[in-house]
């Protein structure tokens, strides 16, 4: 039904889309030859595809909880990361990502992971604040699907195939790229150049998808937050949660909105599959 289908950005509501393809994959008949990610998006789209939702959320949801820190100042002044969600992913990426897991969704389809390369010769730490502030304040004056402060200021998306890796560990390093906001999450080279959250030029990365449209193949872009109006393209439907996402992006002392991201997920997504008559 759909030839292609864009995971967005953000963070912890990125587990909506997780319950979303849950309900909805199999009813719909879902085998994009094509499937985008960004940030955690592009994670819930590694795990929806190999349909490894449940195992995922229970470890997620199991070793999340309020004995922990967001921000573990105490930790930092020992040398250890500022931030605990950064190691903690890199767990789940390791338990997630292996030579099996990575041949399995190359056969399924070509999967791109979005990065985002900075302006000029900024250090990665001043790019990243520069290029996440910039993201934010769009967001809250003009609520876009698609921002374009951070083209404006130079910073540039890029993708790579996970069928042009040869090791699940440049996949898992990808996948970290696409995320990296520091200090919640490392700096990580690709291609032996810093790269960082896709989010920072799209949370929305649609270019992908173009050439697909242009040959009257259908694509549905997943959305992580609730929009006034989305854009009007041929070809594409975009599907947003039917209600706000109560959970921040790097919380990990939250795993109640985790699980009621999922549950909102799998909500919509069993709506949305009605309303196609399936």
């Amino acid at each position: 039904m759909f030839d292609a289908i864009v995971f967005a950005g953000g963070g912890n509501r990125c587990y909506w889309q997780g319950g979303f393809y849950e309900a909805a994959a199999e009813r719909l008949g879902l085998h994009p030859k094509l499937v985008v990610g960004a940030s955690a998006g592009a994670f819930a789209a590694t795990y929806s595809l190999l349909g490894l939702g449940p195992e995922v959320r229970r470890s997620v949801i199991g070793a999340c909880g309020t004995h922990l820190k967001n921000f573990d100042f105490a930790a930092w002044r020992r040398g250890k990361p500022l931030c605990p969600v950064g190691p903690m992913y890199q767990e789940l990426l390791d338990a997630t990502v292996s030579t099996a897991t990575l041949a399995r969704i190359n056969a399924l389809t070509d999967f791109r992971i979005a990065y985002s390369r900075l302006p000029g010769r900024l250090s990665p730490k001043l790019g990243a604040a520069l290029g996440i502030g910039a993201y934010q304040l769009e967001k809250r004056l003009f609520h876009p699907v698609h921002p374009r402060f951070g083209r404006a200021l130079g910073f540039r998306g890029e993708f790579v195939s996970t069928r042009d890796l040869t090791d699940p560990k440049l996949m898992r390093e990808a996948l970290i790229a696409s995320g990296g906001i520091p200090p919640f999450m490392p700096v990580t080279l690709i291609g032996g150049v810093p790269a960082f959250d896709g989010g920072l030029v799209d949370n929305v990365p649609v270019e992908p998808l173009l050439p697909v449209e242009a040959q009257d193949g259908q694509t549905l872009v997943l959305l992580t937050r609730r929009y006034a109006s989305v854009p009007k393209v041929a070809n594409r439907t975009y599907v947003q949660p039917s209600q706000k996402i109560e959970v921040s992006q790097f919380d990990i002392t939250n795993p109640d909105g985790i699980r009621k991201a999922f549950e909102l997920g799998l909500k919509d997504g069993d709506v949305f599959a009605r309303s196609l008559g399936r």
